[in-house]
């Protein structure tokens, strides 16, 4: 049975019952679903959207979806300014495009069976980032009824964010001309570490994915022959991995991948850490007795937010325990994911790690490799005296709080491109993603409260947008 719609605030009263039929659709991003185009969910999830977007009392609201041949979708809502005084464009963010399910979810949950429980609301999707458009335009309506009105607002909900946004750069070229003077962009896909206040993304780090394979027989041959004659592969590959990481420490040696934090980001992590505590280390399923990089709280924050980091996320050529023979392997393949300080260019940390790797090879082994999509990470440009009283004035409205400022340690590779394509806007990424909602993971789920009060904020930070001009910035 859907939940019951309940009227705790705009948000749950007006976004619940539209979110269950949303969650129901396993729109999974395209990276997920080679056959999404005629698997058609894409399709009904955006068309979801837009007839409830079209429902909305809002003045002059067009709602348009454009679909280029081959790419996902997009929503395009735009509303007019609600005052002659309000200058500039808003551009409000989200996506609609899934995660897969991951695994089985605990009982009574199912990724796209979407359950109440209390105050969270349990689907893939639901807060990564299916509250987005609601949140956006229920916050527009709230900006038009205090009072205080809103600039020229544009909402994008692209559909393939989670295959690091391949079609929106597309989208944003064919819409250059209608876009308009931008002079802000809300992002709605950020963390929160708490949900008590409106928290502000200050940086993402960057991702280089890279296959790496090292070829050394055409075949395989008994171990008893070749075995300290032919070099191991998978000695060979951990000589070059030893290249670029610290195999002791875990340190990247690379100089290229490695960059120092502004002075502002350490004094927020900083404080973020004296207030919180050891947030990363208490986030984390580790293992007793694993000891963790860091020698404390602010240390690991620093670590999380601007330290490049290399991982093994795949391996192909070293057969399963179970299945093993006695043999020595024509090649080992990993794919690394090297995580990269959010001032990194992506490209050149790209090239950098395939010439270290592809130099000398270590006993003369076939070494190639392979990058995928290099992503850049993201640097939040320092706000402007107006939006810094507006962002306070919006987490006091929405939150009864002072805003905070924290960092990913992950990547949203759309952000380096907003940056680009709007490179004099302000900049700002929030959300709710926060403590048990668990997005690319078992039992996802928003919580309701976060999401009204993050709506009232949104209001309230429109408000101050459309009368910035007041106080002469």
């Amino acid at each position: 049975m859907p939940p019951t719609v309940r009227s705790s605030g705009a948000f749950t009263s007006q976004a619940l019952a539209p979110l269950v039929p949303f969650l129901s659709i396993p729109c999974l991003s395209p990276a997920f679903d080679a056959s999404w185009e005629s698997a058609g969910h894409i399709v009904d999830a955006v068309e979801l959207l837009a007839e409830w977007a079209a429902r909305r009392s809002i003045r002059g609201l067009q709602i348009e979806i454009i679909r280029h041949p081959g790419r996902t979708p997009l929503l395009l809502c735009e509303i007019p300014s609600s005052t002659r005084q309000a200058k500039g464009t808003v551009v409000l963010y989200g996506h609609f495009d899934k995660q897969p399910p991951l695994g089985d979810w605990s009982p009574g949950l199912g990724p796209f069976h979407p359950v109440l429980q209390g105050d969270r609301l349990y689907g893939r999707g639901s807060v990564d980032d299916g509250y987005a458009l609601f949140a956006a335009l229920l916050a527009i309506e709230a900006a038009e009824s205090s009072g205080g009105g809103h600039s020229r607002c544009l909402i994008l909900i692209e559909g393939s964010e989670e295959s690091a946004s391949p079609d929106l750069d597309s989208y944003l070229e064919a819409l250059a001309g209608r876009t308009g003077d931008v002079d802000l962009v809300v992002c709605l896909d950020s963390s929160a570490p708490t949900y008590d206040r409106l928290w502000l993304t200050q940086s993402l780090r960057g991702n280089v994915v890279l296959t790496v394979e090292v070829a050394v027989l055409e075949n395989a041959v008994h171990s008893g022959s070749a075995s300290g004659i032919v070099p191991s592969s998978s000695r060979v590959m951990r000589q070059l991995l030893d290249r670029l990481e610290d195999s002791t420490t875990g340190e990247v040696k690379l100089a290229p991948l490695n960059a120092c934090p502004p002075a502002e980001h350490i004094g927020r992590l900083s404080a973020l850490a004296s207030e919180l505590g050891d947030i990363v280390a208490a986030a984390l399923p580790t293992l007793p007795g694993v000891r963790l990089a860091g020698v404390d709280a602010k240390d690991r924050l620093l670590r999380q937010a601007w330290s490049p980091a290399m991982s093994v996320i795949g391996v192909d050529g070293i057969p399963p325990v179970a299945t093993g023979g006695n043999v020595v392997h024509t090649s080992t393949t990993v794919n690394l994911s090297m995580r990269i300080p959010p001032s990194v260019d992506a490209d050149r940390a790209a090239d950098a790690i395939v010439e270290v790797l592809t130099e000398d090879a270590p006993s003369g082994a076939r070494v190639s490799v392979s990058t995928h999509s290099p992503a850049s990470g993201w640097c939040s440009p320092d706000p402007s005296p107006w939006l810094v009283r507006g962002l306070r004035q919006a987490s006091l409205a929405g939150f009864g709080h002072e805003p905070g400022w924290t960092s990913e340690g992950g990547t949203i590779p759309f952000m380096s491109l907003i940056a680009r394509r709007f490179p004099e806007s302000e900049i700002v990424a929030t959300g709710v993603l926060g403590p048990g909602s668990n997005a690319h993971g078992i039992d996802e789920s928003l919580y309701l409260p976060a999401a009204d009060a993050l709506t009232v904020s949104l209001a309230s930070l429109l408000n101050a947008h459309a009368s910035k001009g007041k106080d002469g910035d």
